[in-house]
């Protein structure tokens, strides 16, 4: 149980255009907000966007949800860390993820396989890079360093900028019992997308059970304010569809494995029929409503508060808020949160 719930927001990736949310961070922050997160997909970028608000901003923390570590080397990925939470003052939370085979494979050109042993290297080498204890070598078969062919001329060598902080916060983004168990063993957090609160430790308790002290658990929630429940509830629906239909492949998608580990796998199998078949309204139709209720906080202020309990009694420490844009919401939740 969370005895001292936080709130952030997330704002995602750009979809179809362009999208400054400076405004809705600035109100965050004045509104108490402890973080914000930027995500990607296969569009805009985690880091600029990040840079973009870290530059206008003094205090709100700044989070990745996730990057993703195809995109990037291990180095690479440690040195946009290390550049931005020394220009931000030390507030940033680099959340990484694995993605998925479609992305990784059709996106980024690179091989998915073996997605825990990859997180492993990955988060070895970024640490090593941030302590400048050695030059940083890997004789992992993912991430050889050096690397052992091309010109044959690699050598071994150390970050010439001392970090601001040689620990730089790492979250998991994570949905599977190992990935999930992995994140508990080696990062100082987990990024759930898609999670009831009232099943976690049933589904996931064994996986967390080695988490250390001050684990953060920091879960995206879907959040619409309005006096119809009906209306948020179809809202609701649409990103469902969209990660259980068109994010990944038909006989590989890991959110479709996980509505199904909450309890919806025929209905999920239903909607990534119908989404793969051009239905994508009837595929948004065919989300439960009880699932997308579940995992969301929909409704008027007063059906919010009474759904905040629920998270309050789950092992999540952090509520990042997608969807709300405006000061008086923001600040409305974190009366409810906070006061």
């Amino acid at each position: 149980m969370s005895a001292d719930l936080k709130l952030g927001i997330n704002v995602g990736y750009w979809q179809q255009r362009p999208a400054d949310r400076t405004e809705t961070v600035l109100a965050a922050e004045r509104s108490g907000y402890d973080s914000v997160f930027t995500a990607e997909a296969y569009g805009s970028d985690a880091f600029t966007t990040l840079t973009w608000y870290a530059a206008r901003t003094s205090r709100i923390r700044l989070g990745t949800a996730v990057a993703q570590l195809s995109a990037r080397t291990p180095a690479a990925t440690a040195m946009h860390a290390l550049t931005l939470d020394a220009l931000s003052g030390g507030r940033v939370i680099l959340g990484v993820g694995a993605s998925g085979p479609q992305v990784v494979e059709g996106w980024y050109g690179q091989p998915f396989p073996k997605p825990l042993a990859r997180t492993r290297e990955y988060l070895d080498i970024m640490r090593q890079v941030w302590r400048r204890e050695a030059p940083v070598t890997s004789a992992g078969p993912h991430y050889p360093l050096p690397y052992p062919g091309g010109a044959g001329l690699g050598k071994p060598l150390k970050s010439i900028v001392h970090p601001v902080r040689p620990e730089i916060p790492v979250y998991l983004g994570a949905e599977g019992p190992r990935n999930i168990a992995l994140a508990a063993e080696l990062a100082q957090g987990w990024l759930p997308l898609f999670v009831d609160p009232e099943q976690i430790d049933a589904l996931f308790g064994a996986s967390l059970a080695g988490r250390p002290d001050g684990f953060e658990i920091a879960a995206t929630v879907t959040t619409i304010v309005t006096p119809d429940v009906a209306s948020a509830l179809a809202f609701a629906k649409i990103p469902l569809a969209f990660y259980i239909g068109g994010m990944g492949a038909r006989n590989r998608n890991f959110h479709l494995d996980l509505i199904g580990r909450l309890g919806y796998a025929e209905e999920a199998a239903r909607v990534q029929e119908l989404f793969l078949a051009g239905r994508r309204d009837e595929a948004i139709a065919a989300v439960p409503d009880a699932l997308a209720d579940a995992i969301s906080l929909l409704g008027p202020l007063e059906r919010i508060k009474e759904r905040l309990a629920l998270w309050r009694g789950s092992p999540v420490t952090t509520l990042l808020i997608a969807g709300v844009d405006d000061e008086p919401t923001l600040r409305a939740l974190a009366d409810l949160v906070h006061g």
